[in-house]
């Protein structure tokens, strides 16, 4: 007797879990709607565990990741609209059909003009889906982070020769951008006035996106960055401070501030030991 694929015992699994009859009564009571979130976090939990360069956890979370595709499906199938077989079916389908270079006679210059060919390919796709929008905008998900989905709008943007010559231009947008939240602070009642700060805000987001584009950066991985950063240098900050037999709220800012400096020259101190 055959040995039961990996896949084969996970699908049995989630199925075993929403069975009506003896299954898991959180499993049974979730929908779409309300595992999506879960779905969104395990995909950052997959970026995070690469960030670490933790080979181990992103075995776990690709796991955890694809459970979710399997609950997807499962759900689907239920309801009779598709099972985990049709979804492997139709992703196979639209990497060989994007990919006419490798399984097909296409061939291409470079990866630029791949990309657009890829791109063609969609619009394609979505012309014969009955999408009437024809937009070089067209097909963005609105479902994205807000920063991706600042990018993907730039970059096709972009291809129309909507776009800066280089990241000069942009940093100088950026300092405009500052200086009209600096005006809408000056204002006063920021209560008051927080519809023009959120959007004056946005546009100074929209941009440092676009500086991050222009530099070939990916703005998520250089928050992710920073964030990591922050939260390592506060964390040093609080076991200073508990070494001094005090706590970093009982501070005062001019302390806490020095404590910063100190953590940060440490960490210059420990590179450049390295």
């Amino acid at each position: 007797m055959p040995t039961e694929r990996p896949i084969e015992r996970l699908l049995a699994i989630m199925a075993r879990l929403r069975d009506p009859q003896g299954g898991c009564p959180w499993d049974l009571e979730q929908d779409f709607s309300s595992i999506a979130p879960y779905t969104i976090e395990e995909a950052y939990e997959v970026a995070d565990a690469i960030d670490r360069k933790d080979l181990a956890a992103l075995k776990d979370e690709l796991g955890d990741l694809l459970l979710q595709v399997v609950f997807h499906a499962q759900m689907a199938a239920e309801q009779g609209a598709f099972g985990f077989d049709d979804v492997a079916n139709a992703i196979s389908d639209k990497m060989v059909r994007r990919h006419p270079h490798v399984f097909g006679e296409a061939s291409f210059a470079d990866a630029e003009e791949q990309t657009l060919n890829w791109e063609a390919i969609k619009r394609a796709e979505r012309a014969a889906a009955g999408e009437q929008d024809t937009s070089a905008l067209a097909g963005i998900s609105r479902g994205l982070p807000e920063w991706q989905r600042a990018v993907k709008l730039q970059s096709r943007a972009a291809r129309t020769g909507f776009d800066w010559p280089g990241p000069e231009p942009v940093l100088e947008k950026l300092h405009e951008e500052i200086a009209e939240v600096r005006a809408e602070f000056a204002r006063g009642d920021v209560a008051g006035n927080r519809e023009r700060l959120e959007d004056e805000i946005g546009d100074l987001l929209f941009v440092a996106a676009n500086v991050a584009r222009h530099a070939k950066v990916d703005p998520g991985a250089a928050l992710r960055r920073a964030n990591h950063k922050f939260e390592r240098r506060f964390r040093a900050m609080e076991a200073l401070a508990d070494a001094r037999g005090t706590t970093l709220s009982a501070l005062t800012l001019e302390q806490q501030e020095a404590l910063w400096s100190q953590v940060k020259q440490s960490e210059r101190e420990a590179a450049g030991a390295a």
